[in-house]
């Protein structure tokens, strides 16, 4: 049976949209595979870690016959890789049990595992209202929060992001215990109160899978994605897409009372330039602390780092400010990193109180990003 008929280009893009959760390591063989699902003219493709799974639907040619088998999905993009994008590509299914892929004069037999075997994720029961909001939207705010989410933290809860939806407004945010970002943005639409907390690997797999949010419109039909919770679940879909995981369960610090209310000094300087400055000084910042001095005085930051080699950089930047001379010192991975994520604006705004508060960052263009980083000391 023919399972698959068409270009390199159109396999590969199915296979990709899927394989992103898939583990390198895995104590299930199974789930090293993708399961390859037909019937009729239509190909289901799922891939699943036990509590993310990822499915998809595409047109793949092939005989119209009811199939389903698994196979190694990266082995099977690796091949597709090395072909021609144009290249008709074939999969069939042998009697013993292989898949067979061949394109042009070359030809690969590849094992299968039964789709029996294969573990789905069971959809949660007792899921919420369904909500649509626009994929832009979003991506935005997922690049605008995700790097400050913690890796790997005993605090379970920080490794993630919390989202929260309530009337017309969604706000998302994430924490390690050092710094903070919040993003908001406001619906066209009322939506269901919800504040669940999106594991990390979901929330880097939905950065992958949806377009980049200046790729997309800002008016017109723009692209929606659909959502639905459960207690213990959420459910994403958007194109041909359907996302299910599970959330991260426990309490979210209380991240109003992180962001400061007395700011006493605010400057506005230009992200890139300034962005340029920290990644110069970090050159020369310890490996182990990072830490680099930012010293504000009339009218110039200067920014400042040394080493346990007695090597030191200073870089100065002219800023409009009028006030007492403040010293404040920070992880400059903190500071690049968030500048880094708000690569889509030209100007930032730097807000201080002194040397031993917290600092905040924000955009002029965009009210509702906040992030906060607390202060180190050198």
């Amino acid at each position: 049976m023919i399972v698959a008929k068409t270009t390199q280009s159109t396999l590969l893009s199915a296979l990709q949209s899927v394989a992103g959760i898939v583990e390198r390591r895995t104590t299930m063989p199974v789930l090293a595979n993708v399961l390859l699902r037909r019937q009729g003219t239509t190909t289901e493709l799922v891939t699943s870690d036990l509590e993310v799974q990822l499915q998809t639907k595409a047109e793949l040619g092939g005989d119209e016959n009811t199939y389903a088998t698994t196979v190694g999905v990266r082995k099977l993009i690796d091949i597709l890789r090395t072909l021609p994008a144009d290249q008709t590509v074939t999969l069939e299914a042998r009697s013993d049990a292989r898949l067979i892929l061949k394109a042009g004069k070359s030809r690969f037999t590849l094992q299968t595992l039964p789709a029996e075997d294969f573990p789905q994720v069971q959809q949660a029961q007792g899921v919420s209202e369904r909500f649509r909001v626009p994929q832009r939207i979003f991506k935005k705010l997922l690049d605008q929060v995700s790097f400050a989410m913690a890796v790997n933290d005993v605090r379970y809860y920080l490794n993630g992001i919390l989202f929260v939806a309530e009337g017309k407004q969604l706000s998302l945010v994430s924490t390690d215990g050092h710094r903070l970002a919040f993003g908001s943005a406001e619906l066209d639409v009322e939506v269901p109160h919800q504040e669940v907390i999106l594991p990390r690997k979901t929330v880097l797999e939905l950065q992958r899978l949806l377009p980049d949010a200046a790729a997309q419109p800002d008016s017109g039909e723009a692209p929606m994605i659909e959502m639905h919770f459960a207690a213990n679940q959420a459910r994403f879909v958007f194109g041909t897409i359907t996302f299910i995981t599970k959330l991260v369960e426990g309490k979210f610090p209380d991240y109003t009372r992180v962001i400061p209310q007395d700011i006493t000094y605010n400057i506005t300087l230009g992200r890139q330039p300034l962005l340029a400055s920290l990644q110069r000084s970090a050159l020369f910042a310890n490996e182990k602390l990072r830490g680099v001095r930012l010293a504000f005085s009339q009218g110039t930051l200067r920014i400042a780092a040394s080493n346990a080699e007695q090597e030191e950089a200073i870089d100065e930047i002219d800023i409009d400010y009028v006030g007492d001379p403040v010293e404040i010192s920070f992880n400059v991975g903190y500071l690049t990193e968030a500048l880094t994520a708000l690569n889509i604006y030209e100007m930032v705004t730097l807000g201080i109180k002194d040397a031993g508060s917290s600092a905040m960052l924000t955009v002029p263009d965009d009210a509702n990003f906040k992030y906060v980083v607390m202060p180190m000391r050198l």
